[in-house]
C-alpha cells in the first residue's frame, strides 16, 4: 500500500532543497521523521521463529503527530481516559469557522491564532449557555482544532463536542438543555465568538491588521443534536482527535510527476480523484502540521482540569436524577475493547509465527537506531 512517506521520499529531497530555507521546523521535522517511521534508520527489535526459523523485525514509530501510522496506542489510552469523563447526557456537535478573509493571518501567525479561536468559542458557548433561556449551567466542552478540507486545501476550523446540559452554580443539580434539539442560538453564538476572538487579537497582536469586513460579517457555526450514546460519542471523539490531514489508505497512485489521492465530494457524497505534482501534495499536506508543542485538543467547563469536583457532582447529579443513562451510555466501555481488537496486532516474544502457524516468536536481540536525531 501507497503510503504519505513514499511521497515523502520520492519528492521531498528536491521540495527541501527548493524550499528548506523558508520551511517552519516543525515542517522540516515532519519530513525527516515520516521518512524513516519504522524503517531500521530508526531501530527496533527482531523476533525468530523456533519452528520455521522466519525472522521479522518490528521498527520503531518516529510518533510525529502528522504521521499517518503512528497514534494508535496513544488513540487508545485517549479513549480510555476520556471513558472515566464521559456523563451519561445528550451531546451536541458545534463546528466554528473562520472567514475566507482571515485564512492567510491564521496561516502566518498559526500559535497565536488558532489558540484564540479555540479559546473565544469555548467561552462563548459557555457565556451562552449560563443563560437560563438556554440552560443555566455550566456545560463540558471539548475542542478539536482542524486546518484541512478534504482536498488537503486549507481552512481552520475547531470541532466542539458539547454536553446537552451543564451543572448548576452551586453544584447541587444538572440543567438539562431546554430542548433536545436546541442548544444555543448560532447566530449570536458566532457573534460573540467574532467579539471575542476580535478584542483578545487586538489585544495581543496590535501590530497586524485585520480587514474591517472580517468583523461585519457572520462567522459560520453549525450546531447539529447528536443522538447516539456514550459508545458512539467516543468512537466519534477518536476520530477527530487524532485524526491526520491524510490517511494512507487514500493514496492511490504515485508516479516520478504526481501524486493521486481520493476523497469524497461533499455536495454529491461520490468519490473523487485528486492528481498534484509532487511539490503542490508536498506544500499541502505541511500546511497541516501544526507548530510545534501547540495543543489541538482542548477542555472548557466540566472537562477543564480545574472542574474535576463540578464533573463529579454533574454525574452524581445525572445519576441520581429523574434524567437515568441509556444502556447505549452505561455500555461505553465497548469503544476501548473494540478499538483494541481493530488495531493490528504487535509482533511480540510468544506470539504464534505469521508464517508457519506452528512456532512461536522469540526475542533475538534490540536494534539500536541508525542515527541519532534532534530534540
Amino acid at each position: 500500500m501507497l503510503e504519505v512517506a513514499d511521497v515523502l521520499r520520492r519528492f521531498g529531497p528536491a521540495y527541501l532543497a527548493q524550499h528548506g530555507v523558508s520551511l517552519l521546523p516543525s515542517h522540516r521535522r515532519a519530513i525527516a521523521d515520516l521518512q524513516l517511521c519504522r524503517t531500521p534508520a530508526l531501530g527496533g527489535h527482531q523476533f525468530r521463529c523456533d519452528a520455521c526459523g522466519k525472522e521479522l523485525f518490528a521498527w520503531h514509530s518516529c510518533k510525529n503527530r502528522a504521521c499517518p501510522k503512528c497514534h494508535t496506542t496513544q488513540t487508545r489510552e485517549w479513549l480510555r481516559q476520556r471513558h472515566a469523563q464521559m456523563l451519561p447526557a445528550p451531546y451536541f456537535h458545534v463546528v466554528v469557522t473562520i472567514p475566507q478573509e482571515l485564512r492567510a493571518l491564521f496561516r502566518a501567525n498559526q500559535k497565536d491564532c488558532y489558540a484564540l479561536l479555540m479559546q473565544a468559542s469555548g467561552e462563548a458557548l459557555l457565556e451562552l449557555a449560563r443563560n437560563p433561556r438556554y440552560c443555566g449551567g455550566t456545560l463540558g466542552i471539548l475542542e478539536v482544532l482542524h486546518t484541512w478540507t478534504r482536498q488537503l486545501h486549507y481552512h481552520p476550523h475547531v470541532h466542539c463536542l458539547v454536553t446537552g446540559g451543564g451543572i448548576s452554580a452551586d453544584g447541587s443539580a444538572w440543567l438539562p438543555v431546554r430542548h433536545k434539539n436546541y442548544l444555543v442560538p448560532v447566530k449570536a453564538l458566532s457573534r460573540l465568538i467574532r467579539g471575542k476572538f476580535r478584542a483578545w487579537f487586538q489585544k495581543k497582536r496590535p501590530d497586524l491588521a485585520v480587514p474591517e469586513t472580517v468583523w461585519k460579517k457572520d462567522w459560520v457555526v453549525h450546531c447539529t443534536p447528536w443522538s447516539a450514546g456514550a459508545t458512539a460519542v467516543l468512537e466519534y471523539l477518536a476520530r477527530y482527535a487524532f485524526r491526520v490531514a491524510l490517511a494512507n489508505c487514500r493514496l492511490l497512485a504515485l508516479d516520478e510527476q504526481t501524486v493521486t489521492f481520493r476523497y469524497t465530494d461533499r455536495e454529491t457524497g461520490q468519490r473523487q480523484h485528486c492528481t498534484l505534482s509532487g511539490h503542490e501534495f508536498i506544500r499541502r499536506f505541511l500546511q497541516h502540521v501544526l507548530p510545534s508543542r501547540f495543543h489541538k485538543l482542548r477542555y472548557f467547563g466540566l472537562w477543564h482540569s480545574s472542574k474535576r469536583t463540578l464533573l463529579d457532582r454533574a454525574r452524581l447529579a445525572l445519576q441520581l436524577g429523574a434524567q437515568q443513562a441509556t444502556p447505549a451510555a452505561t455500555s461505553s466501555t465497548a469503544p476501548c475493547a473494540g478499538q483494541a481488537k481493530r488495531t493490528t496486532r504487535v509482533v511480540f516474544a510468544g506470539a504464534p509465527c505469521p508464517a508457519c502457524g506452528q512456532g512461536h516468536l522469540r526475542h533475538v536481540q534490540e536494534i539500536l537506531p541508525a542515527m541519532i536525531r534532534g530534540p
